[in-house]
């Protein structure tokens, strides 16, 4: 039980220090390209919200 759940501590930590590898390639690799603009962190830019068309066209439900 306790072994079961030291893993499972363990894969959560590498599955987040994981993405901060990803993050950090990202960032890495739009530095190189600045060609292809700029990079878009998550829930930034077009597309993560109605933010794109303004505040006012966002549905409410």
């Amino acid at each position: 039980m306790l072994l079961k759940m030291f893993i499972a501590v363990a894969g959560i930590l590498l599955l987040m220090m994981g993405w901060l590898v990803v993050q950090q390639l990202a960032r890495a690799f739009a530095k190189r390209h600045p060609e292809l603009g700029p990079l878009r962190e998550e829930g930034q830019g077009c597309g993560s919200s109605c933010g794109c068309q303004g505040k006012g066209s966002c549905k409410k439900a």
